[in-house]
């Protein structure tokens, strides 16, 4: 067997296992909204976020062609593996808040290995799957759920990892931040596009806010924790089995 049939190989066993074992952990029960449903946010909000995502959207392209164009090894099939990663985990949902729901977003992956602007153009196709294939999330509210999950996960996720990096923090630690944390921020950033659209009577945005981040933490902190271990053992693997480079193109 060439050494290309082995990379291969052990590409596949990699991909698998990883996303065997998250669906046996996290088997979905009831299907509902990824993140925010169709119908949830009012046309205005819809348009705001939209606008606000296509400039991610658009610098995402920029490095998607530069990362299809190099001649790094393996970056075709590696970022076919961290969309895919995204897929998956972002297909095991929780029921949560009443339009939405609780989920890994696996957005940790991409974000070392190419940086965060790649996350938007992946967060797109994943959503858009989502969407018209599952019946889960919403076209219309497609900028909203990319902005939380594969704009700010992703670019929290990077700052976290480049600090703890700086600092010599070990790689494996870094990498377990940098997906928690990004998972984290997602929710953070969903509960106030939420709590804009649907304030408190009496505490207002911030009040409402406050409410559905407690309700997000009881499943999404568990899960963000379990998303973290999960993305080290995965890049771990990649590396060890020299699939990749650690300062390849992220």
């Amino acid at each position: 067997m060439d050494h290309a049939t082995k990379q291969k190989l052990t590409i596949t066993s990699v991909a698998l296992s990883s996303f065997s074992f998250i669906a046996y952990l996290l088997y979905p029960t009831n299907a509902s909204a990824m993140h925010i449903m169709e119908g949830m946010l009012p046309p205005k909000w819809c348009i705001f976020w939209f606008a606000v995502s296509t400039p991610f959207f658009v610098y995402g392209l920029y490095r998607m062609n530069k990362i299809v164009k190099s001649s790094t090894q393996n970056a075709k099939v590696m970022l076919a593996l961290c969309g895919a990663f995204v897929f998956v985990l972002s297909s095991l949902k929780m029921p949560s808040v009443t339009g939405s729901c609780s989920h890994p977003t696996g957005v940790g992956l991409g974000t070392v290995m190419f940086g965060p602007g790649v996350m938007s153009v992946l967060g797109v196709i994943v959503l858009l799957f989502q969407a018209l294939l599952l019946a889960h999330g919403g076209l219309t509210t497609l900028g909203a759920n990319n902005f939380s999950m594969t704009v700010v996960g992703p670019f929290v996720g990077f700052a976290v990892y480049k600090i703890c990096r700086a600092f010599k923090v070990n790689r494996s630690v870094s990498l377990f931040l940098c997906a928690m944390l990004a998972d984290w921020s997602t929710y953070v950033t969903t509960s106030f596009q939420l709590a804009v659209v649907f304030p408190d009577p009496n505490g207002g945005v911030l009040g409402a806010a406050i409410k559905f981040l407690g309700i997000y933490a009881v499943t999404q902190i568990p899960l963000a924790i379990a998303e973290g271990f999960l993305t080290v053992i995965v890049y771990n693997l990649v590396i060890s089995n020299n699939l990749w480079k650690e300062a390849s193109l992220g």
